[in-house]
């Protein structure tokens, strides 16, 4: 599904990452930790291909994103990818349904097409009730959300999260960190999280460590007879 080759990155004279190999399954929940500065955003907006890297590839679905021009790298993660932000970016004047529906709409889905996913989605998500609120009206909870909805709305192949809960009280934390589950054993995507949150590191399929650029450890939910290394 993701397969990350030797991606270095620089700015200036710091080098943020040294040679990452990576590899994530079609339906993993993966959690990438480590300090500040270890180069853990840097890294998942690599693999969103928000960033280039210095060297190195990402392939993501069987596509070698280092081989697409710029226009076709907006149609790939408007397409492919879905985004989630620690402060969930809506657009004030627009309503929750309305949000979510704008990467359809970006996409060149029709309205009735766009709509109708985006009622599915807030459906799954327990707001229908809010769908014409605008950001304003909602809760920290109920944006994180629909902020969910719209980074899903196409479909994507992969969920790149940024500390998407870190805004958020222990309560909504943990409703957020369970709908992840939920929406991938719905829907079938991959998640990949940048997240300082323990709680949420500890429940997902995999965690990856980084450190100075580099990862430290690469462990999941195993077997005594598995090995816990890369």
């Amino acid at each position: 599904m993701i397969d990350v080759k030797n991606i270095t990155k620089s700015f200036g004279s710091l080098q943020v990452l040294k040679g990452i190999d990576l590899h994530i399954d079609k339906g993993e929940v993966v959690s990438i930790v480590g300090p500040s500065g270890a180069g853990k955003t840097t890294l998942l907006q690599i693999i969103g291909t928000l960033d280039r890297p210095d060297s190195g590839q990402v392939i993501v679905d069987g596509i070698d994103t280092s081989k697409l021009s710029t226009k076709k790298l907006a149609d790939f993660r408007n397409q492919h990818l879905g985004f989630v932000f620690q402060f969930h970016q809506l657009l004030p004047e627009f309503t929750a349904i309305e949000n979510i529906m704008i990467p359809a709409y970006i996409a060149g889905v029709s309205q009735k097409q766009a709509k109708s996913r985006a009622k599915e989605l807030l459906d799954f998500m327990g707001l229908s009730d809010r769908a014409t609120h605008k950001p304003n009206e909602l809760s920290g909870g109920e944006k994180q959300r629909v902020a969910v909805a719209r980074a899903l709305v196409n479909n994507p192949a992969v969920i790149l999260a940024d500390e998407p809960s870190g805004s958020l009280d222990t309560k909504n934390k943990e409703e957020l960190h369970q709908l992840f589950f939920d929406l991938r054993d719905k829907f079938g995507q991959t998640f990949v999280i940048v997240t300082h949150d323990e709680n949420l590191a500890t429940i997902t399929d995999r965690t990856i460590h980084l450190k100075d650029g580099i990862i430290c450890s690469n462990s999941e939910i195993t077997t005594p007879s598995e090995s816990l290394s890369l």
